[in-house]
Formats: C-alpha cells, structure tokens, sequence
C-alpha cells in the first residue's frame, strides 16, 4: 500500500488556492517509462515566455533594480547537486574533488526536435559552440577565464544554453555547493565568498530555492537549509530534492513527510545516476528502485523520480512567472518613464556658440535674482531650510555682534579710574598760556588711545561679512550652474576673486574710517552738546562730594554713568579735578558719536558693496574669467555626462525589454494571467 507526503499535500493545497497556477500538472500518477522525454504538456506554449525572460536576462535588467523569476539550484558540496542536473539536462557537468561549480551556470534547458543536441556556452560577451562529449571541458575552461586557474570563484555568471530533444523546458541557476573548509588553493574566506553569492541570488521574493539534499545527512543540520530559511521563512518558495535515496533509504519517508525544515513546495526523492549507466538506464533503474525497494516504495509516487522533479519545476516555473512577470512589466514601464523623464530634464547639450551664450546668460540672471532676493530683499523661499542661506537675518546677526562688542569693550568703560587718565595727561599737555585753558592735544591724545583699542574690531567685522558671502555666493552660483562644469569652475574662481577685491575695498575703507576718527574731531550732531552740558550740570556736584571730607564716601553716584570710586580724587586741587571732569565729558559724549560713526558708515558701506557686487561686478568678473571664451561652456560637467549616459543606457534597456515582453503579452493570457 502507498502512503500518502504530507508536504507533498501542503504544495498540493498551496497550488489549489493560488491564482497564479498555470496549468494543472498531474504529478500524483507516476510517469509510464514509455514516454521517454521528461517534459511537460505545455513546454511548446511556456517557452516563448522563457526566450523572452532570457532576453531580458542578456539585457541585464537586474542593473534596473528589476529581478527576473528564477530557480536558483542551491545544496551542500557533495549534496549530489550535478547529478540532479545532469539528469534533467541529459549531458555531464564538471565533477572532481572540491568546488567543481565556481561561478553562477545559468542553464537553459529546450526541448527540441533535433537530430544531434546543440550546446551553447555564453560568457564575457562570447558563444562558444560545444558538444555532449565536450562540455564538461568547455565549461571548465570558460570557469577559467571567468573565475581563474586556481580553486577560486566569482559572482560573473557562465551561461549554458542545451537543445535536446525530450529534455523540460527549464532555466536555472546552479550555484556553487556550499563548504566551510577551505581546501588547498582555496581563499580563507571561500564560505563567506560563497553565502554572499547565494544570498545575493536566492533573496529576491521571485526567486524559486531549489533546495538539494542529500539522504545521507540530517536536512535540520544542512547549510543549504539554513540559508534558504533566512529569506524564505515561511518556506512557500522552496523545493527540496533528496538525492541518494538508495544509500540511505532508511527513515528517509519519515524525513519528508515529517517536514521539520518546513520545505513549502514539497520534496522530491531522486536516485543519483551511477557509474556508466546512460540517463535512459539510470531512469529505469530509478523506477524500479522506487517501486520495489521495501522502504522506498512506500513513499507516494507523485514525490519520487526525475521526471517528477522535472514536472514540479515546470510548474513551479510557470507559476512564478504567471505571478511576477505582470509586475515586471509594470515596473519596466515605471523605470522607462523615470528614466525618459530625467533624461529630458537634463539640459540641453550646448552645441553652438548662441546655445552657450544663452545659457550663461540665463545662469547669471538666475543667479543674480537670488542673490538679490536673499541678500537685499530678505526673501529666502528658495532655501526654506538653510537657515545660512537666510541672509539678511545672518547680516543682521553679524552687524549686532560688532555693535554688541564695541559697545562692550573696554575703551567704553568710563568708571574705572575716574579721570586718573585726563589727569595724566592734561599734566603731560601743559603749555603756557591761560589757566583752565582745554588743550586740543589732551582731548585727541585720549581720543587716538581709544579708537586704537577697537581698530580691530570694525576690520574683523568685515573680514567676517564678506568670508560668509563668499561662501553664499558661491552656493548660489554652484546651484545655477551645476550643469556646466567649465562654467561652475570659472564662476568659483570669478566669485573668489571679485570677494577678495571688495573685502579688501572694504577693509581700505574701515581703515580710513578709523584713520579719520583718530585724526579729527568733529561732530554736527546735536546730541553731542546735549550730552556734553547734561554731564557738566553735575560737574559742581560731584566734585563736591570728592572733596567733602565729613562724607568719606569711596564712590560717588554720577547720572549716566553709574557709581564711581573716588578716593584717589581726593588729592587733587579742584582746578585739576575740574578740567580733567571737562575733559571726561567731551570724550564721553563724543565717543558715543564715534561707535555710532563706525557702525552706520559701515554698514552703509557693506550694503552699498553687496549691491554693486550683484548688479555688476559679478557678472563682469565672472565674463573675464571665461577670457571671453563662452564656448568653453560647451564641455559638459563629468556628473551630468555620467548621469546621461546612465539614463541613455538604461533607456535603451528598459525600451528594448518593453519590447521583448509585448511580444509575449498575448501568449500570457494562455496561462491565466489577470
């Protein structure tokens, strides 16, 4: 009596419930070996689909970010891996001690009515034409160019094409068998090399896992299964064959009805070829194995032989491509689009003399506009989120630090030794002439030391105004003229130069400002007297209270300028104390013009710079750098000819793929497709 697969029920009821069955396959009847092909009923109707899915793969549309459907063939070396293929294929593979597969072997397998079986070899842009009894040496010696002499491998995919007549209208991918010890003239790290190659093969949701295993071992301890099981958790994209069921036949129906690695689509029990048997003798052989063997025959006939296997896998074939292949053409239609989209807003490339002229006038104004309205107009709704690129507002920040620190430093301070230093130097000023005569020298002398102490202040300032529009205005220009490289180097260039000529402008001017300062003094605002004659209204009172002797007070209250010590003062003759408090008022009162003076002229100055560099300079600087030679906008930036010809390339793909499955979309419905 035959006993039911429980997997084999799981993938039954699996396809029961799936739309994307294609065709029903009968696999629960064992196949009469009077049909000698092991090929399905629709090979004739799903290889137009395959041609065209291969086209896709030659025209490498995984570089799309579009993954094909594909049964990806993994297993533990010594798995029995190439016995599998070679029994579907009908033809020897590499064999030998070691990784015998050491690049991906894409192998199309097609049914065809020929008197003598093509093969064709495929690499490195070359086809290489070979036969049955050469193959195996064909392949090796293109293993060689591909991954090297030595035991080695590498991820550039080998390509074998088999025409055969009776052979399953298949393509699969073979990978290398999976070893963790390096064997002598392997790398250290040939297991990792290895995972990253199936990995990266088996990850993509259309790929089928081809899960082979060997009765010998516990499937639980299998690498292959592990592997498998990290990106196909749930199993519903696996199917496991289980090679060498004659060596071990025991417990093996235990194995895989049990299910305990959770293989979704079922196993499939096979009997390796042996010796110099041919395939013909090997699937006899098989058929009795299974029939007659006291262990084996009790497992359920629609999960044993080769060309039950190869029944599964053209079935599990056309039902991942029923499923993926209108997402894929979805997604090539999507990619065409993008693609097409960004290649035409690209610019232009220039190719006269009034195309680069036009367009280095269009940048200039564009850029200009900008600046105009981020540095004059305070308007930055094209730099929302880059607060440095809020320029009015960082100038204003800028302009209110330079007040804050001349009205902070220590020039301003007139508490601390409370006309000791008009003392000193009305002493140092004496001349003969009237008594309580104010010399001029005195008042200038004081002036000069203080406009010194904060000589450096208005130049750092500018220094720093003009070190951020540098980098503003070069923002500003790369983004304009991101397209043209020759144009985005020579404005780089033009706007560094002209900054450099008005920072320096504008530090001449300080300069001079400070020079005049130091040199004359002179007012004609009022409100110098004004403070001047309210600071002398208290002139009689304080110096009354520095010399009342009954008070003894150490600070005196002076209105406008706070509390003062004042026990030096005491020394002193009053007509001292009186014209060095004279002195002190003028330079207090004065001083306020000069700060005033060395902010406003400044700042004035700076916005007169800003809009001269914007209207004029700019363009004009940036004119000489090009020497007169807009041609030389011509050569387009090495980003946006790489990207052109990226989008070209992928254009022509995507556009020649969209080809290749329109012609296939009418032979889709035959499978049921939506």
């Amino acid at each position: 009596m035959t006993i039911g697969n429980k997997s084999s029920t799981k993938a039954n009821k699996l396809d029961e419930s799936s739309s994307l069955v294609l065709v029903h396959v009968d696999v629960d009847q064992p196949q009469p070996l009077s049909i000698a092909p092991i090929v399905s009923s629709y090979n004739e109707k799903i290889r137009p689909v395959l041609d065209a899915l291969e086209n896709l793969r030659r025209l490498n549309i995984a570089k799309e970010g579009i993954q094909l459907p594909t049964i990806v063939v993994v297993g533990d070396q010594s798995s029995g891996k190439s016995s599998v293929l070679e029994s579907l294929a009908g033809i020897s593979l590499p064999r030998g001690q070691g990784i015998c597969t050491r690049v991906p072997l894409v192998m199309r397998l097609q049914n065809h009515l020929l008197p003598q079986p093509e093969l064709v070899l495929e690499y490195n842009g070359k086809q290489v034409l070979t036969d049955e009894a050469n193959v195996s040496d064909a392949i090796n010696t293109a293993t060689e160019e591909l991954a090297g002499t030595a035991k080695g491998i590498s991820n550039t995919p080998l390509t074998l094409i088999v025409k055969k007549n009776g052979v399953p209208d298949l393509t699969m991918v073979d990978l290398p068998g999976i070893t963790r010890v390096p064997v002598h003239g392997q790398p250290d790290n040939i297991y990792d090399q290895i995972k990253d190659i199936i990995m990266d093969y088996i990850t993509p949701e259309e790929s089928i896992i081809l899960n082979v295993l060997s009765a010998t071992v516990d499937f639980s301890t299998c690498e292959s299964i592990r592997m498998s099981q990290m990106v196909d958790k749930t199993g519903l994209r696996t199917l496991a064959v289980v090679t060498k069921a004659d060596k071990s036949p025991e417990g093996l129906l235990e194995k895989v009805t049990a299910d305990d690695v959770n293989i979704g689509l079922g196993y499939v029990c096979v009997r390796n070829r042996i010796g110099e048997e041919s395939y013909e003798e090997a699937r006899n052989e098989e058929h009795k194995l299974f029939e007659s063997h006291s262990l084996l025959s009790k497992i359920d006939k629609s999960i044993v032989g080769i060309p039950v296997l190869a029944q599964k896998l053209v079935h599990v074939q056309a039902m991942i491509i029923s499923k993926t292949l209108p997402e894929i053409i979805k997604k090539i239609n999507e990619k065409l689009y993008n693609s097409v989209h960004e290649l035409k807003i690209l610019p232009p490339n220039l190719s006269s003399l009034a195309d680069a002229m036009s367009a280095f006038l269009h940048i200039v104004s564009l850029s200009r506009d900008s600046l105009r309205k981020i540095l004059l107009m305070g308007e930055f709704e094209e730099y929302p989120d880059d607060k440095q690129m809020h320029c009015t507002a960082r100038l204003v920040e800028m302009l209110n630090s330079y007040v804050s620190d001349l009205q902070n430093c220590a020039e301003i301070d007139s508490t601390k030794d409370f006309l000791m230093e008009e003392i000193v130097v009305l002493e140092e000023a004496k001349l003969i002439g009237l008594p309580n005569f104010m010399p001029r020298t005195a008042f200038l002398t004081l002036l000069q030391r203080k406009v010194k102490g904060i000589s450096h202040m208005p130049t750092n300032f500018v220094d720093n105004v003009w070190s951020y529009l540098e980098r503003v205005v070069i923002s500003v220009m790369n983004r304009h003229s991101a397209n043209y490289y020759q144009l985005q180097v020579a404005t780089r260039r033009a706007v560094e130069h002209v900054i450099a000529k008005k920072k320096s402008n504008s530090i001449q001017h300080v300069m001079q400002a400070v020079d005049m300062e130091k040199h004359t003094d002179y007012t004609c605002n009022p409100e110098y007297l004004q403070e001047y004659n309210e600071l002398m209204s208290h002139q009689e009172a304080f110096l009354k209270k520095v010399l009342d002797d009954d008070r003894c007070s150490s600070t005196v209250k002076l209105e406008g300028v706070d509390d003062i010590k004042v026990n030096h003062l005491i020394m002193y003759p009053i007509n001292v104390l009186n014209q060095a408090f004279d002195l002190k008022a003028r330079l207090i009162a004065y001083w306020k013009i000069v700060l005033r003076r060395l902010i406003d002229s400044i700042a004035l100055h700076l916005m007169l710079s800003i809009n001269e560099l914007i209207s004029n300079d700019l363009q004009k600087e940036i004119c000489n750098e090009l020497g007169g030679s807009v041609e030389r906008l011509l050569e387009e930036s090495p980003s946006i000819s790489g990207k052109r010809q990226r989008l070209s390339s992928s254009v022509k793909v995507l556009r020649e793929s969209k080809e290749t499955v329109a012609n296939i979309m009418d032979r889709i419905g035959v499978y049921g497709v939506n």
